[in-house]
């Protein structure tokens, strides 16, 4: 099973996996561990990432990036209707309300929703982790800001399902960095002790989060979070593009928002210059050269000018940061560590804000860009049950209050209750009895509208279906659970009605206790006051036993943004094909690729090491044939099927193959030959030293011995008519003998000789002494009539003590 965690950014993206090593953050096919969130679509197919980044300014009409902050809103929305004058492409309302967007692809016109867009991107990033794994992708982990709704958290998710993914969980992106930085933590305090609190802050592209977590061993638990999803490091490049667009107008009389080419190239550069003056504080010169109409342009910024320009933007960063500890009642010295990611925070004027603020030096222990990617990677892991992994509980929080809001029964005021409120833990469940007689509505909303970076307060309406009164006529118990699920979205999970039936005898003892009363003693519980027997008091009239019994009921749910069955079913269909032409037209120019470098391969070795392994004649048609092939390659040639590069790189290998091979056979013939020499020469001396009677090999029989001399006469004898054969062909005539069949005829000698040279004398066994109980077991014969034996020795002593010699041998045997 695969681990995965996607760090889907509105820049870029990072894919972390966990490995037997542990988690590793993986690089695609340009080897950058960074893909940028850009798609571009093209006449024959569409490109991701690095290629598509590529193409922004070529092809910016259509070319999409910035699209993350589009999911779940309609396309009246106001942030949508700002946004869209600043894109290179067209936005589109949608049939159903939402953002369209229109590119033109495969020569035709095309609407695609923010879904399959991602979609297209999350395609990608699964393609790189199945390329990187060698394996397949299903389970993964995707990040997302704190701040999103549940409309934007359920559209991601139709995303992730277009493509295939199974997203175990959306992981809210400071919640990924303070897993990846506590897990590894040894030293937390331990679960009775007071936690250790640290602060996350993270800046990134569009967006800044900060939040605060409580540490012990084994657990992380979000105390609160805040953000501004309006402040990020694109806003510091407009500051600069700003700039610089009035500093063209006034310096060149070129206006660079009249044209998106230019106003792309601007934004790249202001974006370098940004990163290099959070590493330099000296002037940096800009410039881009035939700006517009054939004019180059240059300025210069540096550190102090941009802090200055940016000040209002530096102002906004201490708002969330209040907003984090008044919620969380924390002082700065309650926060042991302040820790910060994501790729603006490299700006040192950010930084010092940051530890202006909390009065103490920011640590940067974690990765800036990987942290959140690693975060998930992890959280998959834990969820997965192909990986053991460390013991460690996360509690997140809920970022926005959530209530309820019903109709009575008898009257026409409503009901509310908050069942969710600020920086509650999550996931959570929680279960609510309302008293009915028939089905019910219930409508989820998030309280403090202002608070919340979205138009619409509505998450959705819920009906409690298939309610009924009892069979007395009073009302019934329904009990509805609300909960907060692992992807931060708010959910009836379930619905039941507690019905009252008569027991039969037998099932007397089945008797159920009512859940809402956990207070309530059981039956069983020889304590209890209902078990008591009143011995004074007459007995009373037998009731009939009654059973409670839980029926499930449905849920119809209208929630406020969700895609219907059919429409994501026609996206999922619609990916498929696309993923299916991409990977054609992959083949094809491939296919168009290995004609071209046949080309420039063997125009280029023809007039090298090629050229004496060809025919005068046929080197000038091949020369003449590469020339016509690379004129067709740019000509008619330039948009063919795959087939027909497939035909024209057939044609030149007729030729080019029996060229190449003549010069291979060429290099590596001799080493053959020179290795078939030593072998021959190996045997033939084995077998002169048989026949000069050399110990070594007597024990060998001289039939034997003959199968080796005749192996090695008979390709001796192969070998010079073949090497004669080969020394009267010239270098452009195909070979006589290839270097594969002297390979196989050096195979052959060897099994043909190598296991009689080598086989082994045969052991002469010497005579086995067996000990009697006094020594040694020598034979009568062996005495002499004094009593000694021919080994010199004494005989054995009565009280059985060894020789001497043999003593000495036991020592030794026991070193």
């Amino acid at each position: 099973m695969s681990v995965v965690g996607l760090d889907l950014g509105s820049q870029s993206c990072y894919i972390a996996v966990a490995r037997a090593g542990g988690i590793e953050t993986i690089a695609n096919e340009f080897s950058d561990r960074c893909t940028p969130s850009v798609i571009s679509f093209g006449s024959k197919n569409r490109t991701i990432g690095v290629a598509a980044k590529n193409q922004q300014i070529t092809h910016a009409n259509n070319t999409v990036s910035n699209f993350k902050r589009f999911h779940g809103r309609a396309f009246n929305d106001p942030y949508i209707q700002k946004e869209k004058e600043n894109l290179s492409y067209d936005l589109v309302p949608m049939k159903n309300g939402g953002v369209g967007i229109k590119v033109v692809y495969m020569g035709e016109e095309h609407l695609f929703s923010v879904e399959q867009i991602t979609a297209m991107l999350l395609t990608k990033l699964k393609e790189t982790a199945e390329n990187s794994l060698k394996k397949p992708v299903t389970d993964c982990v995707i990040s997302v800001p704190s701040f999103f709704t549940d409309a934007e958290r359920r559209s991601v998710l139709d995303a992730a399902q277009i493509v295939g993914l199974n997203c175990l969980r959306l992981m809210n992106d400071m919640t990924a960095v303070a897993l990846n930085y506590g897990i590894y933590k040894q030293d937390l305090p331990s679960l009775d002790e007071k936690p250790r609190i640290v602060v996350f802050v993270d800046m990134g592209h569009s967006a800044f989060q900060v939040s605060a977590c409580a540490f012990n061993k084994g657990k992380l638990k979000v105390l609160g979070t805040a953000f501004d999803p309006f402040l990020g490091g694109k806003n510091f490049d407009e500051k600069l593009v700003e700039h610089f667009c009035a500093e063209f107008k006034a310096k060149y009389k070129l206006d660079a928002k009249s044209k998106i080419r230019a106003l792309l190239r601007l934004y790249q550069e202001c974006e370098k210059l940004k990163k290099l003056m959070s590493s330099n504080s000296t002037d940096i010169p800009l410039n881009i050269e035939c700006f517009m109409n054939d004019k180059d342009v240059s300025g210069k910024m540096n550190r102090s000018q941009f802090e200055e320009l940016c000040a209002d933007l530096l102002q906004k960063i201490e708002t969330p940061l209040y907003s984090l500890m008044e919620q969380t009642r924390l002082k700065p010295e309650d926060v042991s560590a302040v820790e910060i990611v994501g790729g603006t925070t490299r700006i040192p004027a950010v930084k010092e804000k940051i530890a202006r603020f909390f009065g103490k030096d920011i640590s940067t222990t974690l990765n800036a860009d990987e942290a959140v990617a690693r975060g998930c990677a992890l959280q998959c892991a834990i969820l997965s049950p192909a990986f053991k992994v460390r013991e460690f509980s996360v509690t997140d929080a809920v970022p926005f209050p959530i209530s309820l809001v019903w109709n009575h029964d008898s009257e026409d005021t409503e009901g509310v209750h908050e069942v969710f409120g600020k920086n509650h833990a999550a996931p959570f469940s929680k279960v609510l009895t309302f008293l009915r007689r028939g089905p019910f509505e219930l409508e989820a909303f998030y309280s403090d509208p202002q608070a919340v970076p979205y138009p619409e307060a509505k998450i959705g309406r819920f009906i409690v279906q298939n309610v009924s009164a009892q069979k007395d006529g009073e009302k019934s118990r329904v009990k509805v659970k609300v909960r907060v699920n692992t992807h931060g979205i708010f959910t009836i999970s379930t619905a039941s009605m507690v019905e009252k039936v008569p027991a039969e005898d037998s099932e007397a003892s089945c008797v159920e206790a009512d859940m809402d009363c956990p207070n309530q003693r059981s039956p069983e519980n020889p304590d209890s006051d209902a078990n008591e027997k009143k011995v004074d008091q007459p007995p009373e009239a037998k009731k009939p036993k009654i059973k409670v019994v839980n029926v499930e009921l449905p849920v119809e749910a209208n929630l406020v943004w969700q895609l219907g069955k059919d429409l994501l079913n026609m996206y999922i269909e619609t990916e498929g094909k696309m993923i299916m032409q991409d990977k054609l037209e992959k083949e094809r120019n491939d296919a168009k690729n290995a004609v071209e470098e046949y080309v420039y391969e063997f125009r280029d070795k023809l007039c090298g090491p090629y050229e004496k392994f060809i025919c005068e004649q046929d080197h000038q048609n091949f020369l003449r044939l590469l020339t016509e092939t690379e004129d067709w390659l740019y000509e008619e040639g330039e948009d063919q099927a795959k087939q027909a590069y497939v035909d024209k790189l057939e044609e030149l290998m007729k030729i080019g193959t029996p060229v190449k091979v003549r010069f291979q056979e060429a290099e590596e013939r001799p080493k053959m030959f020179e290795e078939l020499g030593q072998r021959l020469q190996h045997y033939a001396k084995i077998a002169a030293d048989f026949r000069n009677k050399d110990e070594k090999y007597n024990h060998i029989d001289e039939s034997e011995m003959k199968k080796v001399e005749k192996s090695v006469n008979e390709v001796m004898e192969w070998m010079n008519n073949v090497m004669n054969a080969q020394a009267k062909k010239s270098l452009d005539q195909d070979p006589v003998v290839r270097a594969q069949e002297i390979k196989a005829k050096i195979k052959e000698l060897n099994n043909a000789c190598e296991p009689i040279v080598t086989q082994p004398k045969p052991k002469i066994e010497s005579p086995k002494l067996e000990r009697t109980p006094n020594g040694p077991n020598i034979d009568k014969k062996e005495e002499d009539l004094e009593g000694k034996n021919n080994f010199g020795a004494e005989p054995p002593h009565q009280n059985g003590e060894c020789y001497p010699n043999e003593k000495s041998s036991v020592n030794m045997d026991l070193d």
